[in-house]
């Protein structure tokens, strides 16, 4: 689902450019939503089983600017998040599987990312106590497990949502959505931005969202083979 999801296909130029099917307030929008983008924050989901929890974990990362998500494959639930809830958000993510956590971990790991995961037990750090100016990728389990063993055996550390009412548990996308505005509210307080794109990737991405912005993008665009 790599590079706006198997539904969402690459598509190769001929004579056409996109920018010129695309009204200039458009294309600000786009600008702006690419100057906002992150990859050095991360959410991955371990296991996930309900369609609506993976559409809505999707749809809080789309619109807070976090630009991958990481997914363990649930072999008794595959990953088909809910359409009607996620509104078509992953055209604009970069949604990668993985069938192991390991192979999660290898990938993000090589890339320098400190892996936290959402647990309540002895040692839990505090939400509200991590930094998020390095490389973070936040973890979230299964609705009725929680995280994997493998999952606690292999990140660097634990964290918990502080609770101030009788309840002590949030369901897997309201912890989502709590935590990842969050970390990208920190971002913006302690770094002034939360986007962080190289010149290149940004622009790469400023010329996919160009193309995912045409309605007809089919008919103006052969398919890549």
């Amino acid at each position: 689902m790599s590079g706006g999801g198997a539904r969402y296909e690459r598509y190769e130029r001929e004579q056409f450019e996109p920018e010129q099917f695309l009204l200039d307030v458009r294309k600000e929008k786009i600008d702006r939503v690419v100057s906002h983008r992150t990859r050095n924050f991360t959410v991955v989901l371990d296991r996930l089983e309900d369609s609506f929890n993976m559409a809505a974990v999707l749809r809080t990362c789309e619109s807070m600017g976090v630009q991958e998500v990481h997914i363990i494959i649930n072999p008794e639930a595959p990953f088909v998040p809910n359409s009607r809830v996620a509104q078509g958000c992953d055209k604009w993510l970069d949604v990668k599987l993985y069938r192991t956590f390991a192979e999660c971990r290898e990938h993000l790991k090589s890339r320098g990312f400190s892996l936290y995961a959402s647990a309540i037990q002895e040692g839990a750090t505090s939400l509200y106590t991590l930094r998020f100016d390095g490389k973070m990728a936040l973890v979230f389990g299964n609705e009725r497990r929680g995280v994997s063993e493998d999952v606690l055996a292999g990140v660097d550390g634990t964290f918990w949502v502080p609770m101030k009412g009788f309840s002590q548990s949030l369901n897997i996308s309201a912890a989502a959505s709590a935590c990842i505005s969050r970390a990208i509210a920190w971002r913006d307080e302690h770094l002034g931005q939360s986007g962080d794109l190289s010149p290149e990737d940004a622009q790469a991405l400023r010329e996919r969202f160009y193309v995912l912005a045409i309605k007809q993008r089919k008919r103006l665009f052969k398919k890549a083979p």
